[in-house]
């Protein structure tokens, strides 16, 4: 009813002022509105709906692409405001799930002088944001159907200091750019860029650069303190998003940080966020409620040594389910877990078991881990199959400067592994391609002084590995190492370990493999996934969206896979990789992890991260024209090789066609200004 006597008002209005007579533009957006997503916006979502009433509602001006106006700088000329329809009357209904969105209705005046529309102004009067997925223009009068893609949240007019201008969805080379456009084009980039001043707020799309200097907390403790990562020879790191926020009070170097319950509210653009609110506030508040509630109780309920796995069976139990007896660790559970934790933790029934997915090694063999074979395989086929390599010289020496940390040369010996070759010699395994070695010597010897001083203790390691005819890996030598307890200078003190299955040997080689099993899984989480995957990438996160319009081809090309990263990024600032945070409490090198990895990411090198050289680099791929991908594997049962390669080869066949497509020559790469800079 009440849209029937609005459209009738404005059908009123349209007649007196002749407005029905003119050729109209049909459009359709499609958008979320933040109150389906936060149910506590309900006052922002009644006073949005007076807005509506007094005609100040979501306002949106064509831009042409072919007609420039002299009185703008020669941008394009904007058409005459045209708001959406049916504010007040599409209303979500409440049973609606996050992420449900809306269609509205938008007619435009056409207007001769637009012609074709390369753009659109939109203005967001009401007192909260909503997320713009599209527009689309039915038929524009010489140019059919023209689609809008926004995908963008659009908080209200007051808290920008310019307009918010959406592009159609065609990607163009700068120098390609409609004339029109080209200031909207620049502009739009000089906004992402920000001005490097101030705390950044929610509402503000600045894609800017800092160093990790938010990582420690000296304000709670001296013993939370952390170096700054990045710009410096000492501690180079990648670069973060700049949040702005002040300087801690007992150090000017360190970033202020967030209460761990705001968490949440740390600044990324707010495009980068999360797919919708909800799923954050969840996660977070789940998190919350397990570190905070739980643990203690855990610890008090399950173990008599606290932080340590007392048996076999408490690892078992994760996997098989652990009942939660009445008492106040299931009272704790039910007044701080949401509903939604306790589905996924617990039994429907309520009786309290917390299980997680049993690993399939263990569903077939509870005690297959402890083999040999599986032991070698995971270095292929496990969560860290990026840094075994192909031995080639024996004994493996060290890289590390021997002014420095004296000799770090390997220790296992011809008569440690040479009788397990199957009958070849050293010289000749290695000219067959059939040693290969787990090397986490080099990268823990440095920090293991500083390690061990801590409540984690570990070894520096080198596992040595025989390929054997049926295609599978042995291994023939474990090497664990300590620093000289006379100084660094006199090297290393090494003890090597082969293989045994009974008594006290048996007992010690399964500890051994557990050592250098240890340093493959904190190397995984540290190095592999942290530093090579998340940290290494937000600076092309940055750099795409300050430098390349979202005109740009490689803009289009690159943002569906820098999806969620700063959010990611961000948050494991707050509490995976911050001093005290999780990484520190379970990854072996503890207060000294982040440190470590910055010592190793001066080794980094672009253009060694791509598979095939990476493969190449670590010997376990040669380049063969005749071979599938021009590469031939060392190792035929290599599934992260195997099935990389096949996920490479296609990537890079649809990038280069598709770069292909808008670059026709070197010269057009050369020239492309947004790109070079």
């Amino acid at each position: 009813m009440l849209n029937s006597i609005i459209e009738m008002f404005h059908s009123i209005i349209g007649a007196i002022t002749g407005e029905n007579d003119r050729k109209k533009i049909r459009g359709t957006v499609v958008l979320m509105k933040k109150n389906v997503l936060d149910f506590t916006d309900f006052r922002s979502s009644i006073i949005d709906r007076v807005y509506e009433l007094v005609g100040k509602g979501v306002s949106l001006q064509l831009v042409s692409a072919v007609h420039d106006d002299p009185t703008n700088g020669l941008r394009g000329k904007v058409g005459k405001p045209a708001y959406l329809k049916g504010w007040i009357t599409t209303i979500t209904p409440s049973t609606a799930t996050a992420g449900e969105e809306s269609a509205f209705k938008v007619t435009f005046d056409h207007d001769a002088e637009i012609g074709q529309p390369g753009a659109f102004i939109i203005r967001n009067n009401h007192r909260s944001e909503f997320y713009l997925r599209t527009l689309t223009l039915a038929d524009v009068p010489g140019h059919g159907r023209i689609h809008f893609v926004c995908n963008s949240w659009v908080y209200p007019a007051y808290k920008y200091d310019t307009d918010r201008v959406f592009f159609t969805n065609q990607a163009h080379l700068p120098s390609e750019t409609p004339g029109p456009l080209r200031g909207y084009r620049e502009s739009e980039l000089v906004n992402l860029r920000g001005d490097g001043t101030g705390e950044l707020k929610e509402w503000d799309r600045v894609y800017d650069y800092a160093y990790y200097n938010d990582l420690g907390n000296p304000d709670r403790h001296g013993k939370y303190a952390r170096p700054v990562l990045g710009g410096s020879v000492e501690y180079p790191y990648p670069r973060r998003g700049r949040t702005g926020r002040p300087p801690s009070e007992t150090d000017p170097n360190t970033e202020s940080r967030l209460p761990l319950l705001m968490s949440l509210n740390i600044y990324v653009p707010r495009d980068e966020r999360f797919g919708h609110i909800k799923m954050s506030d969840f996660l977070a508040y789940a998190l919350k409620a397990l570190v905070q509630f739980l643990l203690p109780e855990f610890e008090a309920l399950c173990d008599s040594t606290p932080n340590e796995f007392d048996s076999f069976q408490d690892v078992f139990d994760l996997y098989e389910g652990f009942k939660v007896p009445d008492g106040s660790l299931l009272d704790k559970i039910k007044d701080n877990v949401p509903l939604e934790m306790l589905k996924e933790l617990v039994r429907t029934d309520g009786e309290g078991f917390f299980k997680f997915p049993t690993p399939q090694v263990i569903k077939e063999d509870k005690s297959a881990w402890r083999t040999d074979k599986e032991f070698a395989r995971e270095m292929l086929a496990g969560l860290n199959p990026v840094v075994i390599r192909r031995l080639k010289e024996f004994p493996q020496e060290s890289k590390l400067d021997p002014k420095v940390y004296g000799n770090q040369n390997s220790s296992i010996t011809k008569e440690h592994i040479e009788n397990h070759l199957d009958g070849l010699t050293i010289n000749k395994a290695l000219e067959k391609k059939r040693l290969f070695i787990l090397d986490h010597h080099d990268t823990l010897m440095p920090y293991l002084r500083r390690i061990n001083t801590t409540s984690t203790k570990t070894y520096a390691s080198r596992t040595v590995l025989f390929l054997k005819d049926d295609g599978t890996l042995k291994p023939l030598a474990i090497e664990l190492s300590l620093p000289h307890p006379d100084g660094d200078k006199f090297g290393a003190v090494s003890k090597v370990y082969t293989p045994a299955e009974h008594g006290v040997e048996g007992s010690i080689w399964q500890l051994a493999k557990a050592y250098a099993a240890v340093n493959d899984s904190g190397y995984h989480q540290l190095l592999s996934h942290w530093l090579n995957t998340h940290a290494v990438i937000e600076p092309f996160v940055i750099a795409t969206n300050r430098q390349l319009s979202v005109l740009h081809p490689i803009n289009k090309l690159l943002d569906p896979h820098f999806r969620d990263t700063m959010n990611i990024n961000a948050l494991a600032r707050q509490i995976l990789i911050n001093a005290g945070g999780v990484v520190e409490s379970t990854v072996y090198p503890s207060k000294y992890a982040m440190e470590m990895s910055s010592v190793v990411y001066k080794n980094w090198v672009f253009t060694e991260q791509a598979l095939p050289a990476d493969l190449i680099n670590r010997g376990m791929a040669e380049k063969d024209s005749d071979a599938p991908h021009g590469l031939r594997l060392v190792l035929d049962d290599y599934p992260y090789a195997v099935d990389g390669l096949e996920i490479w080869s296609a990537i890079e066949t649809w990038v280069e066609d598709y770069c292909s497509f808008y670059y026709k020559t070197d010269e057009m790469v050369e020239t492309d200004s947004e790109l070079q800079s």
